[in-house]
């Protein structure tokens, strides 16, 4: 499971703009377990978004279909990376970059 910051500012309305996000980048509609919002769409089998307990977060948890066709795998990364970007306010390159100080510490 992976743990992404959410910008400042943004965190108000998270969990609506998770599913906004969630139905705008992969075009299905996410069916809501818990306090976790999946969807199933290309090479992924399960994507699970969850927001942080202290609202500030965003997790995800994926499970990738390895049988998926490299066209389908690169479709679905590029879908992934812009739901991110979206729903966490931060672009790839600022991820990577917090990522980064995170571990140094």
């Amino acid at each position: 499971m992976q743990e992404y910051p959410i910008k400042r500012g943004l965190t108000k309305d998270l969990e609506p703009r998770i599913v906004a996000e969630l139905k705008n980048c992969f075009g299905v509609e996410p069916e809501k377990n818990g306090k976790a919002y999946r969807i199933r769409f290309g090479a992924l089998k399960n994507l699970e978004a969850i927001c942080g307990a202290d609202g500030k977060t965003l997790r995800i948890n994926t499970e990738s279909d390895t049988t998926a066709s490299d066209e389908v795998i690169i479709d679905t990364n590029k879908r992934f990376r812009k739901f991110l970007d979206a729903a966490t306010g931060f672009s790839t390159k600022e991820r990577v970059k917090r990522a980064k100080s995170v571990a140094e510490e």
